[in-house]
């Protein structure tokens, strides 16, 4: 009998590239869970109920700031108070050190997105553009 040997088979010591590649997937999935949970953990003990961070730079005085808002599900500001607003800041500049934090930030807990948060006009008010001014 003879023995065959083709692409579909492996030296026992080496897994398949897509083995490997499973696992590997697999691993990436499991961290980013934790990563997520740990974050929205660290959010809800910052202040209870927070489920959105939205992180908008600022200038007051001529000087950049970053206005943080700690949002709950309901869409209503969690907190203003300074120290929870700077925890969470601090937090998630920590945790997303390469995010360009120049630009308005909002981040997810429920899905661990930090995504663009581009500023709009609510549809309510009826203002899609504002009029051009001249100078």
């Amino acid at each position: 009998m003879e023995h065959r040997t083709d692409s579909l088979t492996t030296d026992a010591s080496r897994p398949a590239p897509r083995a490997v590649e499973a696992v590997l997937g697999a691993r990436r999935a499991h961290t980013r869970q934790q990563f997520i949970a740990v974050v929205a953990r660290q959010l809800h003990e910052i202040a209870p109920g927070t489920v959105r961070v939205r992180i908008v730079p600022v200038t007051v005085d001529d000087r950049p700031r970053l206005w943080v808002e700690l949002v709950a599900v309901t869409g209503q500001v969690v907190s203003t108070s300074a120290d929870q607003c700077r925890q969470a800041r601090n937090f998630l500049r920590r945790a997303f050190p390469d995010a360009d934090w120049t630009r308005p930030r909002s981040y997810n807990a429920a899905t661990g997105a930090l995504t663009f948060d581009s500023l709009s006009v609510p549809a309510e008010l009826g203002i899609e553009t504002a009029p051009a001014v001249a100078s």
